[in-house]
């Protein structure tokens, strides 16, 4: 990753404000130690050694763990230690109080937090501890914005007697990032997953949504987002009913819109896989219902889509 990635994560004030509230009321100073996992640049381990944590141990796989090292010097930051390596491959790390782990993605699993957080229970002390972010929960919501949706099918206006569908089915087949506003949803949001750290939370995540229409509209895909909570009472939430953080949200596209009425009920079925050989994949399937009878069904699988 780029440093411009990182000082974009950094610029984001309410996710360091979040994790500042929460890393208060957790560290007890002078005796609270500390594993920062995926450490970046430092900032949630440089904040938990200003807070008085007695130790802060910083593990970072990549190279921008040498900036890290700078940082820690230019803020007199003696209290933090460092290790070069990716936190799964550490075989006997040092036993702390407390586990920070903030690798979300704008699709929370992408960056693989389940599978850093499943073996982080052994940095734990034997007497226990304490995890942040303490659970993840993901909606979802109907979109009836078309915008993104008339950018993928533009394969259909080439012209010059091509067809290119086959461009098109790997297009639809992926998953996009863009901003979503409260106005581009139909319905309510719906929870499709949860998980709770500690605790073993599988990689292969799975979830069926059902809504009752209540207005003639067009579906034209699916928006995903998360809410971490950190601590009881403080969380970190991606949803566009919420303050705008540099994370932005998932949309799930269709192939054809799903032209629907009041009281039809469309249906989304989607499931996740985040383990280590696979990277991420997501697949999705969409159902649209009038009167009990099925018109449509549209299924999606994002390993379709890469090339």
């Amino acid at each position: 990753m780029s440093i411009d990635y990182h000082r974009r994560m950094l610029a984001d004030g309410i996710r360091n404000d979040a994790f500042a509230r929460a890393l208060k009321q957790v560290i007890v100073p002078g005796k609270t130690t500390v594993a920062d996992i995926g450490a970046g640049t430092g900032i949630l381990g440089f904040l938990a050694a200003k807070l008085g944590a007695k130790k802060v141990y910083l593990y970072e796989q990549g190279p921008v763990i040498e900036v890290a090292r700078k940082l820690a010097s230019e803020n007199r930051l003696r209290n933090c230690m460092f290790v070069h390596q990716h936190s799964t491959r550490v075989r006997r790390p040092p036993q702390v109080d407390l586990v920070i782990c903030e690798t979300l993605g704008n699709f929370a699993y992408e960056e693989n937090i389940l599978e850093s957080l499943d073996d982080a229970k052994r940095f734990l002390k034997a007497s226990g501890g304490t995890i942040m972010p303490s659970g993840i929960t993901q909606y979802a919501a109907p979109l009836i914005d078309d915008r993104l949706w008339r950018e993928l099918i533009a394969w259909r206006k080439i012209g010059f007697g091509l067809a290119f569908d086959a461009a098109e089915d790997a297009t639809l087949n992926n998953v996009y990032v863009r901003t979503v506003q409260e106005k581009d949803l139909l319905g309510e949001p719906q929870e499709w997953d949860r998980v709770l750290f500690p605790g073993k939370n599988g990689s292969i995540r799975k979830g069926d949504l059902s809504w009752e229409i209540d207005r003639d509209a067009a579906v034209y895909g699916f928006a995903l987002w998360w809410e971490a909570t950190l601590v009881p009472g403080i969380a970190l939430s991606t949803s566009p009913l919420d303050p705008p953080t540099h994370w932005e949200q998932i949309i799930l596209p269709l192939r054809a819109p799903l032209r629907v009425r009041a009281r039809d009920r469309v249906r989304l079925g989607i499931a996740s896989d985040s383990r280590w050989q696979t990277g991420i994949n997501v697949q999705w399937q969409a159902t649209h219902l009038r009167s009990g009878r099925m018109l449509t069904r549209q299924a999606y699988d994002m390993q379709k889509g890469m090339l």
